[in-house]
């Protein structure tokens, strides 16, 4: 049986239903953007031309991480509850009965976890620039717009928030808890950051070549942590609930 678009759409739409209705999913939405856009805003408004040109490349450099903790907490807490959410609703069962195929489940629920996640990540960069282009220093403004870390958040946002949503996804698979499943989807999430923090302190140096390669490995590992939670993604034991707090 092939994948059908039609099926993967029918629970894109359906997750997006279930956003709307969950206060917590709403509230995450809300908050992390927010949070993580004021502290780099403030620093970036608050940094002087006259400042060393090492203090201004931190300065940015951090700004700018910070921005890209959004693609990595934002889809890693909202996936982790995708599983647990809807078994704790009891609306699990009567969906894994149905003749939808695992990879279309997961693809939808991934679709719809990637779309809002990268939206407001580019959504809060838009935002930053355009407050920074107005209100910070002209020099320091110049300095933000011709940053080589630009790169990083072009290329890794849409990546970044793939591997969170796996991660997240295949941990809610087998977490029994709601709370447990968010915490560890969010520390196992972060080891491809910890790449984009080196290049934003420049301790690697964000090159154009440098980007691309470890966006392409990027690309590849998302693509493999797919085929991963396709097979963790075990119907017979959603169902029945059997090893489902395996993870405690």
């Amino acid at each position: 049986m092939s994948t059908s678009k039609a099926r993967i759409g029918a629970v894109v739409r359906k997750e997006f239903t279930e956003f709307r209705r969950s206060r917590f999913i709403l509230a995450t939405m809300a908050v992390f953007p927010v949070l993580f856009l004021i502290s780099p805003t403030a620093t970036i408004l608050a940094t002087k031309a006259s400042v060393s040109g090492t203090k201004l490349d931190n300065h940015i450099g951090l700004s700018l991480m910070i921005l890209l903790l959004i693609p990595v907490f934002l889809p890693s807490t909202i996936a982790a509850y995708s599983v647990i959410g809807e078994r704790d609703q009891g609306t699990l069962e009567p969906m894994l009965t149905t003749p939808i195929r695992r990879e279309e489940l997961l693809i939808g629920k991934a679709v719809a976890n990637l779309v809002p996640a990268v939206g407001l990540a580019y959504l809060v960069f838009g935002i930053f620039l355009a407050v920074v282009a107005i209100g910070a220093d002209p020099v320091v403004a110049s300095a933000v717009w011709h940053a080589p870390q630009l790169i990083a958040e072009v290329f890794y946002v849409p990546l970044l928030a793939a591997w969170s949503i796996w991660v997240g996804l295949a941990i809610s698979t087998k977490a029994g808890d709601n709370r447990v499943a968010q915490q560890l989807s969010t520390l196992a999430s972060l080891p491809p950051f910890a790449l984009i923090a080196l290049m934003s302190f420049q301790v690697i140096t964000p090159t154009l070549t440098i980007a691309l390669s470890l966006a392409g490995a990027l690309l590849v590992i998302d693509g493999a942590a797919y085929l991963l939670v396709s097979k963790l993604f075990d119907r017979e034991r959603l169902i029945t609930g059997t090893g489902a707090n395996r993870v405690t």
